[in-house]
């Protein structure tokens, strides 16, 4: 893991924070490989389109909404991260 991809993930984790008013959670009590949705942090598909939101507004990366793939991306933070890398590169 690089320093930059930990500097994503812990900016992703504040982003979601931030996002969806999570009170009572800091970056830290969020497992950057555990799901998001459901199990982990119980997000449902209302906080999946805030998230999608505001990473469209900080990152500037397009999410299509309800495709099997947007499902892949939001599975964690890890994959979230992996995900904003490869739009940033295009």
């Amino acid at each position: 893991m690089t320093a930059d991809t930990t500097t994503l993930d812990q900016d992703i984790k504040e982003l979601i924070i931030s996002s969806l008013a999570l009170e009572d959670i800091t970056p830290d009590d969020i497992d950057a490989e555990a799901p998001l949705f459901v199990k982990g942090l119980g997000l449902d598909s209302i906080d999946a389109l805030e998230l999608g939101l505001a990473l469209q507004k900080r990152y500037g990366v397009s999410v299509s909404s309800d495709s099997e793939e947007t499902r892949r991306h939001f599975g964690s933070v890890k994959a979230l991260a992996a995900f904003v890398t490869a739009q940033r590169t295009r």
